[in-house]
């Protein structure tokens, strides 16, 4: 049946799978790999964990859904309450609900130029914001997601340098080129808000430096801009915070998605009430926003996210899976490995050599692990469950490590091995 499904869907594997179950993944043909992926962010607290599996069973026996332009459902109050109290930042007391990552960013930029009057959005190379006709456009981290559909792309959309030193972007730099923006293309009342992920996901996994978001937020507040930090890939515990840009800056609208309800879809802006109070009833909405099972997932997940400490574990874990990577990257030498980055259980490893990554990824795989490339630059990226032990990230390093041996010995670089293991 495979044959009956779009092309146009990018996949890692041609694998069936049938279960998941902590750290790890089965197939249909009885393969078990080990899933450093979390699927692109969203199992944070891996597989299947009982205690989300319990709550979503109890809320589809009572009401799986109820439609949110009827009424209210308790599941969605109670997530309310539950990220006021434990993740959102003072500031923000209100919630909106939708489904996906890119769906949520929609609604932040509809409540900006909605409350703004202004049409502008500015984004960040290498960014990546989704894949409808609006977040395509905002979307600069390959030309795979526009290819064949640029003529969708909104025209007020403006894109500048993210700070990404290692390919010679400095943070004075690219906070020059925001002011240059306002002199040579359009001017600053013109802009109603700037969008950015603390640490680029599909980019590479470069983290924003706090210098340059600081920067961002004296712009913005200087000319009336709003701030949009996206943080549908950086949240819930993945760099070693509850969310990436705590104590950095204090952003006017909030996304969340992904690791909110661990599997389950549900995604959610959040703002202060002088935002969103001013938008009219009827101007936002949804058929699946604020499912009820999936709030029932993502109040569970809040709740072993903070009982099972795994905010401090994606710190922990995360400290010794870079540990473990910078040793490789010094077996190797320089001439393999270029850089090992990012926060917490959200790490980005970037060779060397074009096309490297997409070889050492394949290879993985082979190997008995799911780990993804990402960003035009070879970078593959270390996505663990928060959950993960001891022994499986030193089963991951050991997976990775040999998958690089293997790649260099297909392309009958033996010598080169040779010389780097002995670096």
């Amino acid at each position: 049946m495979q044959n009956h499904l779009f092309k146009g869907v990018g996949r890692l594997t041609p694998y069936v799978f049938t279960r998941g179950k902590g750290s790890w993944m089965y197939t249909r043909c009885g393969r078990k790999l080990l899933d450093f992926t979390s699927q692109i962010g969203v199992t944070n607290t891996g597989h299947a964990h009982p205690r989300i599996v319990q709550a979503v069973t109890e809320q589809i026996s009572k009401l799986p859904a109820a439609q949110v332009n009827l009424g209210y459902h308790e599941p969605m109050l109670e997530l309310t309450e539950s990220l006021l109290a434990n993740v959102l930042p003072p500031h923000m007391d209100r919630v909106f609900y939708s489904t996906t990552g890119a769906e949520a960013v929609e609604n932040g930029i509809k409540l900006a130029t909605y409350t703004t009057g202004r049409p502008g959005v500015v984004v960040f190379q290498g960014g990546y914001h989704g894949r409808t006709a609006l977040t395509m456009a905002m979307t600069s981290s390959s030309v795979t997601y526009k290819q064949n559909m640029t003529n969708l792309n909104p025209s007020n959309i403006y894109t500048l340098p993210f700070p990404y030193e290692l390919q010679g972007y400095s943070i004075d730099f690219c906070l020059n080129e925001v002011e240059l923006l306002f002199r040579q293309q359009v001017p600053a009342r013109e802009i109603a808000c700037m969008i950015i992920e603390p640490v680029l996901g599909e980019g590479g996994y470069v983290p924003a430096p706090v210098k340059f978001l600081q920067g961002l937020q004296n712009i913005c507040q200087k000319h009336g801009i709003l701030l949009i930090i996206d943080e549908v890939q950086t949240g819930f515990g993945r760099t070693g915070k509850f969310l990436a840009h705590s104590g950095v800056v204090e952003p006017d609208i909030l996304i969340m998605a992904k690791g909110l309800a661990s599997g389950y879809p549900i995604s959610a802006v959040a703002t202060s009430a002088s935002l969103a109070d001013q938008q009219a009833p009827g101007s936002m909405g949804g058929t699946y926003a604020g499912h009820a099972a999936a709030s029932a997932a993502a109040i569970e997940t809040i709740k072993v996210m903070i009982e099972e400490n795994l905010v401090e574990q994606s710190q922990i874990q995360g400290a010794k899976l870079k540990q473990g990577l910078e040793g490789i990257k010094s077996l190797f030498g320089g001439d393999i490995i270029r850089d090992v980055r990012g926060p917490g259980c959200m790490i980005g490893v970037e060779f060397t050599t074009p096309g490297f990554n997409k070889k050492v990824s394949q290879a993985c795989l082979e190997n008995g692990m799911l780990l993804m490339p990402a960003s035009v630059y070879p970078t593959i990226r270390f996505i663990p469950p928060l959950t993960v032990t001891d022994e499986e990230i030193e089963i991951g390093l050991n997976i990775f490590q040999t998958s690089i041996e293997d790649v260099l010995l297909e392309g009958n670089n033996n010598e080169e091995l040779q010389q780097a293991t002995k670096a």
